[in-house]
């Protein structure tokens, strides 16, 4: 399963040895972390980079946040976008804190096919007042479990992903010179220095932890990108649903959806996509309220939409006929699974 916050973390910490660290020295590391992960096919040679910098004292004090950078071939070569945000860091004075962070594409294995996550892991590098880099990485995948997020057992899984990743975190701490401290054990698992620990000895934290969490977290980040309003269907329900798939750039976003025994319709983003599935859904939200507001039921507010989409860069309706899913449980298990 894939999650929208972290199923866990790792951090590095470098005290360079002269002299002060330059904002470059971020970038470059952040750079270099991702090569450690693309030698394991954990990052893809696409991603996102942003850059931040805020004052040490007061961290409402933004002096610089550029986002969404694509990364190019030479990412810090003269002219590209990042090599501007980084020019742009360079130039400020005071005690600061300077951050770059990439999401990183990448693959994870089942049964020997290949499957991509739009963000797999997040890499953060920070560098705290000219004197002290640290590096973190961030999973979002739960590949590397024993048992999935959903309380399911997944040998095979683990053992096709769980060494690709521990061979990438020894990579990046013999490329930093230091080990990784493991981030605390959270809702979901428990970091360790080559991976993490196997909740099948303990038990999992939490009975179904994507399920308890992940829906509901999902449910605020689209809802956070429209205006509140309660002229609108409801958002759960007991009943079979139906729906259609979403696509945009040859790639599913989403799956729009309505309870076939109930007044229940919504989206739900397809997490693999990364962050273009919720600004796709933030429209397709907006459609069905558009729908509710006409008075249409929630049956025939799906077929309304799937008519009339709201606009090409939300995406098209993939299938002629509607899809049925048992549940919308089992809807939101396609939507969080590959």
């Amino acid at each position: 399963m894939i999650t929208s916050a972290p199923i866990g973390d790792w951090t590095w910490e470098v005290t360079p040895s002269t002299g002060g660290t330059r904002p470059v020295r971020a970038a470059e590391t952040a750079l270099a972390v991702w090569n450690v992960l693309a030698g394991y096919e954990l990052a893809t040679p696409v991603g996102k980079a942003g850059v931040s910098v805020r004052s040490v004292n007061d961290t409402r004090d933004v002096r610089v946040r550029v986002e969404g950078l694509s990364l190019e071939p030479d990412p810090l070569s003269a002219g590209t976008a990042l090599s501007r945000a980084v020019a742009e860091a360079d130039s400020l004075e005071g005690d600061l804190v300077v951050g770059v962070r990439i999401d990183c594409p990448g693959y994870w294995l089942e049964s020997g096919t290949k499957h991509r996550a739009e963000k797999m892991f997040t890499i953060q590098v920070d560098i705290w007042k000219s004197s002290l880099l640290v590096v973190t990485l961030e999973t979002y995948v739960d590949a590397w479990l024993t048992m999935d997020t959903r309380d399911r057992e997944q040998p095979e899984v683990h053992a096709e992903n769980a060494h690709r990743l521990a061979a990438a975190l020894d990579g990046i701490s013999r490329l930093l010179g230091t080990a990784p401290v493991p981030g605390d054990p959270n809702r979901y698992a428990t970091p360790t220095e080559t991976g993490f620990e196997d909740p099948r000895i303990e038990g999992p934290a939490y009975d179904d932890s994507w399920g308890t969490f992940e829906i509901s977290t999902r449910s605020r980040l689209l809802r956070s990108r429209i205006p509140a309003s309660e002229d609108e269907y409801e958002e759960i329900t007991e009943h079979p649903v139906r729906y259609f798939s979403i696509r945009r750039d040859g790639q599913v976003m989403g799956y729009v959806w309505a309870s076939v025994g109930d007044e229940a319709a919504g989206y739900e983003p397809r997490a693999a996509a990364g962050e273009g599935a919720f600004e796709v859904g933030a429209e397709w939200l907006l459609r069905l309220r558009d729908a509710h507001g006409q008075g249409l039921s929630a049956l025939a507010a799906l077929s309304w939409v799937a008519q009339s989409s709201p606009r090409p860069e939300a995406g098209l309706v993939v299938e002629d006929t509607p899809q049925l899913a048992p549940s919308l449980d089992a809807l939101e298990e396609l939507s969080g699974r590959y």
